[in-house]
């Protein structure tokens, strides 16, 4: 048996109290930058979920934000504003929506994020992936895809890089803790559908980040994809945002002067 609590170093709600409330001040940020900022609004599937904001500021490269949740909680609607940073300087932002667990299966979650990546890259724009905690998990997903079997009528890489925050790459720690409830993993299905372990995407850049004051787990599941892809030929960062924790690790990107959307405006310049 593992010496690691895995309940506790993967309960983020227990390990910041004051979560509702940095949760409710995700949906009224989010709400004012859509009244002052609206999306367009793309379906990239028929179910209510099945849709993409795309918060439009220049011709370049999209970079996606996928939200986390650990794929049972929240929508696309409560991020509008991790879109506001890089807006400032020209460059557009998606956030898109998926089912959520228990409903469908983290691998039926991935599949709808390829779908929804498909429709984007239809636009003939570049994508940088990046994404929080589930969503981070997502975006390594993305970047790790092999995009010419998924579709053969995509571009080679629509993928250009990936940047996660607070990310997740393998999945076995969580079988046995109560978050699997809603996941409904095994093994298997946990292996399967972790990123740490698929073939590294050589040439692609992956930046991981984690909050200072995250969990021990957090800080190992970021350098060990570090470390793995790097040493396969991905270009690899791991970084920390100081002061951060789970929640609040996403703030930087509502601030056009923040290290953090410095760092995505050089992946969108490639």
């Amino acid at each position: 048996m593992s010496a690691v609590d895995y309940e506790v170093e993967y309960n983020n709600r227990a390990r910041v109290p004051e979560h509702p409330a940095l949760i409710e001040g995700w949906a009224r940020d989010a709400a004012a930058y859509r009244a002052q900022h609206a999306p367009r609004r793309i379906a990239y599937g028929p179910g209510n979920r099945h849709s993409i904001d795309l918060f439009e500021s220049g011709e370049g490269p999209i970079v996606v934000f996928i939200h986390g949740g650990y794929w049972q909680a929240l929508d696309g609607s409560f991020f509008s504003h991790c879109a506001r940073g890089l807006n400032a300087h020209g460059v557009s932002v998606a956030v898109p929506s998926y089912d959520l667990c228990p409903e469908i299966t983290i691998a039926d979650i991935i599949g709808q994020i390829r779908d929804a990546s498909r429709e984007l890259a239809r636009l003939g724009r570049p994508l940088v992936m990046s994404g929080h905690s589930a969503g981070g998990h997502l975006a390594a997903c993305m970047l790790a895809t092999d995009w010419p079997a998924f579709d053969a009528s995509l571009p080679k890489r629509p993928v250009m890089s990936a940047y996660s925050i607070s990310g997740l790459f393998e999945l076995a720690p969580l079988v046995e803790t109560s978050i699997n409830r809603a996941l409904r993993l095994d093994a298997a299905a946990a292996e399967a559908a972790s990123p740490l372990f698929w073939r590294p995407p050589a040439g692609t850049a992956l930046d991981a980040v984690v909050g200072e004051t995250e969990s021990a787990e957090y800080h190992r599941q970021s350098r060990a994809i570090v470390e793995q892809w790097g040493a396969a030929g991905v270009a690899t960062r791991y970084g920390v945002v100081a002061a951060a924790n789970h929640f609040t690790a996403i703030a930087p990107l509502a601030d056009p002067d923040s290290a953090m959307v410095t760092r995505l405006r050089e992946l969108a310049r490639g």
